[in-house]
């Protein structure tokens, strides 16, 4: 069929990436943060929120936060020690994995330590979060959800129903087990019902000073010291594989040479023997139809 020349909206969502140049400036930001502050804390976040983050940054402005782009800053720091743009920064380094952070202060140790120590803000569990605890619903009604709310309720699992305006469970429901991996639906209810479970947590792991010397706050949650490569799927699964066959083949090869005579001789008998059978077997006539003329 010809192409249609009619004229069609086209959403621009193209943008463009941010090249090499940006890697290069955020290097140079990081570099230069050094000869402002004193103090660099590495710190780990769990129940990553955004506006939390904020807020923090709020509180701590005379302060400077980067989080992300752990690969950028371990190159702004030094990889290894004949990288180190300053004394021991390789140790830094290592402990950018997973979701941390560089917190760069002029404050004193002991300040910081008690402000992030007592600092927790809850908030509501997301989809993959682990239930802290049981919710059960009884049945009636629930007056804190307005009426028009009633088909999102039972889309989202709830057994409900609209009595004489009033949203009402028409039986008893669970909505999450202690312990449960909760699913979209489930997290979904509970933030309808106002039940927040999850915390959000910065927590300091490593002090690095500007006289070289280092310490370990907090042991980190996350592997490092080692390049982590994430595989999934077959890949994964072949890579496993090999390492079976490999921790099991030393043990097949020995079992192999203590038994290659018996094999060998085995092997010869089988090979006379058929040998003979296929001397028996009677040869196959081939008959031909003859068609009457």
């Amino acid at each position: 069929m010809p192409r249609s020349k009619r004229n069609r909206q086209v959403s621009l969502t193209r943008t463009k990436k941010k090249g090499l140049e940006h890697k290069r400036d955020l290097i140079q930001e990081v570099r230069d943060a050094f000869d402002k502050y004193d103090k660099v804390f590495v710190y780990s976040v769990s129940n990553m929120r955004n506006s939390k983050l904020k807020d923090v940054r709020q509180e701590w402005k005379d302060s400077r936060f980067y989080f992300g782009k752990n690969k950028v800053m371990s190159v702004a720091l030094g990889r290894f020690i004949d990288e180190d743009h300053r004394e021991n920064l390789h140790k830094v380094s290592e402990r950018l994995r997973g979701q941390c952070g560089l917190f760069f202060t002029n404050a004193p140790k002991e300040r910081v330590l008690q402000w992030f120590s007592e600092y927790s803000d809850p908030d509501y569990a997301r989809a993959g979060f682990r239930a802290t605890h049981r919710v059960f619903l009884d049945q009636g009604p629930l007056p804190q959800f307005q009426h028009s709310l009633e088909p999102h309720l039972r889309r989202l699992g709830l057994p409900t129903s609209l009595q004489k305006g009033v949203v009402t469970l028409v039986k008893d429901h669970e909505v999450c087990k202690e312990g449960e991996v909760l699913k979209p639906e489930q997290a979904s209810i509970l933030k309808l019902l106002g039940i927040k479970m999850a915390t959000f947590k910065i927590t300091l792991e490593f002090l690095w000073n500007s006289d070289g010397t280092c310490e370990v706050l907090c042991e980190s949650t996350n592997e490092f010291g080692k390049k982590n490569r994430s595989l999934r799927g077959k890949k994964r699964q072949k890579l496993e594989a090999e390492d079976d066959v490999d921790e099991d083949g030393s043990e097949e090869e020995e079992e192999g040479l203590g038994s290659a005579g018996e094999e060998s001789d085995e092997s010869v008998g089988s090979l006379n023997s058929a040998e003979e059978v296929v001397k028996q077997r009677p040869k196959k006539v081939a008959v031909r139809s003859m068609r009457k003329k």
